[in-house]
């Protein structure tokens, strides 16, 4: 036998191999296999990427501060004329008086209800429908990826931006009066007021969270369930109205303590998204609501709700939404 010509030069290369792997070292290996980690957090950031991406999103941010922006006018407006007043101190406390600051945070969480149902919608209502729509469910659970993974995932992707769309102007306005409007009481007429803004918000956005998870698992497109929720919101909405109206119409009346509006009224006063949203602020800051920017108004305001029963009924819609995406998010085709 003759020996190899160990000098013969090499084929040339062709370029990429595209036939079998030709190392096949890696079936040896009989180390640990270690499972990919945090893929709740790689579906979540996607989610959430995609709604800060969105120019509207920020948009409606800012809109959602609009209370607090006028807010701010209205007090620079009375420093500027209560400076050129000969008696600028007594005039100003007869009218800072009359503001209730942790009741500014109310006003402006409840008028930017809607803006707050419009961000939802913006980030939850295709969540789990439109994968349901593309069923992008066969690859999601098809890799080492749980249900509970994706649950978890689409439900921090879709509460960073709510929560953020109510937090970022709320803190902005807080941090700003802390700085500017400590000599009318700011900060000492409730000093608890940051950590109580700290637990509400939380709780307002995980619960609106958790009711557009539920309605996007019903659906196989983002649209309808979008309809969907805004529909229930709105329908809940005007029937609280109606109770407000009742309400309003009792405690114009002389002489009528509005200890004498029915039960009935005073039971579904709230019975609405975003009324419980409302409820549970007046209950937390610990206000039955006074008149919008300090000024002076008869007509009383509804007394806040219990903080438990409101908390409970919360938690428990926000409970029973997740159970529902639970329960439909399946690895199955869709037939639409």
């Amino acid at each position: 036998m003759s020996e190899p010509n160990l000098t013969e030069p090499s084929p040339p290369d062709t370029g990429p191999v595209t036939g079998p792997i030709a190392d096949l070292s890696y079936r040896t290996y009989d180390g640990p296999l270690s499972p990919p980690r945090a893929r709740w957090w790689a579906i979540a950031r996607a989610a959430s990427r995609q709604t800060f991406a969105k120019r509207g999103f920020w948009i409606l941010t800012v809109l959602g501060a609009w209370y607090y922006l006028v807010m701010i006018v209205i007090v620079f407006f009375v420093e500027q004329v209560l400076s050129a007043s000969p008696q600028p101190t007594n005039r100003a406390m007869d009218f800072f008086t009359r503001i209730v600051w942790k009741d500014q945070f109310l006003h402006g969480l409840s008028f930017a209800q809607l803006i707050f149902m419009i961000v939802t919608l913006m980030a939850g209502a295709g969540a789990i429908a439109n994968d349901n729509r593309a069923n992008a469910l066969l690859v999601y659970l098809s890799k080492p990826c749980t249900k509970g993974d994706y649950i978890i995932g689409k439900w921090i992707g879709v509460f960073m931006p709510v929560f953020v769309a109510m937090a970022l102007p709320t803190f902005v306005f807080y941090l700003y009066g802390a700085m500017t409007f400590q000599s009318y009481g700011f900060l000492t007429a409730d000093p608890w007021m940051g950590p109580k803004l700290l637990a509400l918000l939380p709780l307002m956005a995980a619960f609106q969270t958790s009711l557009i998870l539920g309605f996007s698992s019903c659906f196989n497109q983002g649209r309808l369930a979008g309809f969907a929720y805004a529909g229930l919101y709105m329908l809940t909405n005007l029937f609280t109205q109606l109770m407000v109206g009742v309400f309003m119409n009792y405690v114009s009346r002389d002489n009528t303590a509005i200890d004498q509006v029915p039960a009935t009224v005073k039971t579904f006063f709230y019975a609405s998204i975003d009324g419980l949203n409302i409820g549970l602020t007046k209950a937390i800051l610990g206000t039955h609501g006074s008149p919008y920017f300090g000024i002076p108004s008869r007509i009383p305001s509804m007394r806040a709700p219990e903080l438990l029963p409101v908390l409970a009924l919360i938690i428990a819609l926000s409970v029973g939404a997740t159970v529902l995406a639970w329960r439909r998010v399946r690895a199955v085709e869709v037939v639409g």
